[in-house]
């Protein structure tokens, strides 16, 4: 198996559906091509076409349809992986992985708060990769790079230009989650129809550390989840407390302009803009707004005074692009344009024996 000029990838957790949403996004990508697809469990000799519960509405790609599944503890050849393995798979496969010399960007969240592990959204902090160099696998060529939780995601995008300019002290964020947040076996059509569910394990307690290692602070937050009826597309309402007084007005400019840093043009998975501001009171919409930019676009609405905080906004982020998938892509590109990747080209022989 040849891959021309294309990084070749190795994707865990790839029946999954996010790791199905890897795979279908990388199809077409222009630097990386799926060379490999892992999962947690499988049938013996099974390939992934066979196996896996395609959840999409895009086709699976054709090329994966007889490609051989292998299980989680078989020997990888790509030396770039990408990973949406459940997090208590996560946490031993990926560190042998990059002991073996592998660049691993994981979704999961068994290493986010690891100090040496760089939780990276690449518009907000690419400086944190730094932290690569730091790693105790950097000798074989290894790494380990993370993106946040999906809700993170996106309140990272939507806060880091306000933190920037008026300093952020924390406040109160309410979710509203969709139910692919919970993966393809969350909560069944009995449970969710008509329903909401004010309890997400887990969820409450991972956003405000995850939020402050991001933006570089040590906000202090009121947290409230929810499971709603809704099939992709978190939603957030945001209540902030400020460091410096800030007009609605000029917070949505501040919003409309925001742009990451170098590389980030570079990178193909990311957007011009990151953030979209709608003006309408009653927006974002998750079934009209998810979509933007390819899932990778976070919708901002409803930035308006709200005593006792300083300020209110609205946030919508689709739930397995922006806040999984395509973070998952973003940090494999970023951490490629930066040279952390160095033996891709080098699997090729090795997967075309396999």
């Amino acid at each position: 198996m040849t891959f021309g000029r294309r990084i070749p990838v190795a994707v865990l957790g790839a029946t999954g559906l996010v790791g199905q949403r890897i795979v279908q996004r990388l199809a077409s990508h222009p630097r990386l091509v799926v060379a490999e697809v892992v999962a947690s469990a499988r049938a013996e000799e099974s390939d992934y076409g066979g196996v896996t519960d395609w959840a999409l509405p895009e086709e699976m790609p054709d090329s994966l349809r007889h490609m051989r599944l292998k299980g989680a503890g078989e020997e990888v050849g790509s030396a770039l992986v990408l990973s949406a393995l459940p997090g208590h798979v996560a946490a031993t496969v990926e560190l042998a992985l990059v002991e073996a010399g592998h660049v691993v960007c994981t979704n999961a969240s068994a290493h986010r708060m690891r100090p040496d592990v760089p939780l990276i959204v690449p518009e907000v902090n690419p400086g944190m990769m730094r932290l690569v160099r730091e790693q105790p696998w950097r000798a074989q060529a290894g790494a380990l790079i993370a993106n946040p939780n999906c809700v993170v995601a996106g309140l990272a995008l939507a806060l880091a230009p306000i933190q920037k300019r008026w300093g952020v002290r924390g406040g109160v964020i309410v979710t509203l989650q969709a139910m692919s947040g919970a993966g393809a076996n969350g909560p069944s059509a009995v449970c969710m129809s008509g329903n909401v569910v004010p309890h997400i394990e887990g969820e409450a307690e991972k956003i405000p550390l995850e939020l402050n290692r991001i933006l570089g602070i040590t906000a202090t937050w009121s947290v409230a989840v929810n499971r709603v009826p809704v099939l992709d597309g978190h939603v957030a309402h945001v209540f902030l407390d400020l460091d410096r007084a800030a007009h609605p007005e000029e917070v949505e400019e501040e919003l409309e302009k925001f742009r990451g840093p170098e590389p980030c043009a570079s990178l193909a998975s990311l957007p011009d803009a990151p953030l979209y501001l709608r003006r309408e009171d009653d927006r974002p919409k998750p079934r009209l707004d998810v979509g933007r930019g390819g899932g990778m676009t976070v919708t901002v609405a409803q930035v308006r005074r709200s005593p006792p905080h300083g300020l209110a906004l609205t946030i919508l982020v689709h739930t397995t692009v922006r806040g999984a998938a395509g973070a998952c892509i973003a940090n494999a590109e970023l951490a490629v344009e930066m040279g952390f990747v160095g033996r891709g080209f080098r699997m090729e022989s090795r997967n075309a024996r396999s």
